[in-house]
């Protein structure tokens, strides 16, 4: 008899607002004999909040490529392991993705357990087209790669969006309106979170509006296409 093979869940978790959990990510959280989670810490205030008991192991961007090949033996062996990451859906500028494709290739079944995402919310509110839009993640922070980027967005025609920290914010704002030009943009921080904020505008204005004050928190960035309110 061939035994059953276990099952990876790759599980949404809130963005910044704990209530922002599907009934279904709570269900999957309880039942598995295992969470992988990016900062278990991080995890246990979540779990902590809705009374989950469970196993945790960290799975990160350093021990990723070695823990990946300890996760699928278990699964193999008929373990049930959910993956999560600090906030929104693993493996989108997280950690997650070299698990979910050595689960595949070893035949086993991946799950999704869709809920929030900082890149969706920040489209959903930007008023900016929405028809198609190109996500990149976090810019190369300097060098060639970073200059190669901001080429290949420049001409796009679709809504673009990255993720940002606070500390290069002004920087990337500069080099996008150096190489895109002034176009629409919004800056959309804390998504969910009590400080949330969402400002629109022309980069200059965006610019002008945030008044040289020290920024905090997460940030997305929402930009216009070529030739699309830009």
């Amino acid at each position: 008899m061939v035994e059953r093979k276990g099952r990876l869940y790759v599980v949404s978790t809130p963005i910044g607002n704990l209530e922002d959990i599907t009934i279904r990510a709570i269900k999957v959280l309880r039942q598995v004999d295992l969470i992988a989670a990016e900062d278990t810490r991080r995890a246990k205030k979540l779990l902590g909040r809705y009374r989950i008991k469970a196993s945790l192991t960290s799975l990160f961007e350093h021990n990723e490529p070695s823990k990946k090949e300890v996760l699928v033996k278990r699964l193999i062996e008929g373990e049930e392991i959910a993956l999560i990451s600090d906030a929104g859906t693993p493996g989108v500028s997280d950690p997650g993705f070299r698990l979910v494709q050595r689960a595949i290739e070893k035949g086993v079944e991946v799950i999704c357990i869709p809920g929030p995402s900082a890149l969706i919310a920040a489209l959903a509110v930007s008023g900016l087209p929405t028809d198609s839009f190109h996500f990149f993640g976090f810019l190369p922070p300097k060098g060639a790669k970073r200059r190669r980027r901001l080429e290949e967005m420049k001409e796009l025609r679709g809504t673009i969006i990255l993720y940002e920290s606070p500390h290069r914010l002004y920087r990337t704002l500069k080099d996008l309106s150096d190489m895109c030009g002034n176009r629409h943009i919004v800056v959309a921080r804390e998504l969910t979170k009590l400080y949330e904020e969402v400002i629109r505008g022309r980069i200059t204005e965006v610019v002008e509006g945030l008044g040289g004050r020290q920024i905090k928190g997460e940030i997305t960035l929402v930009i216009a296409g070529r030739g699309r309110g830009g």
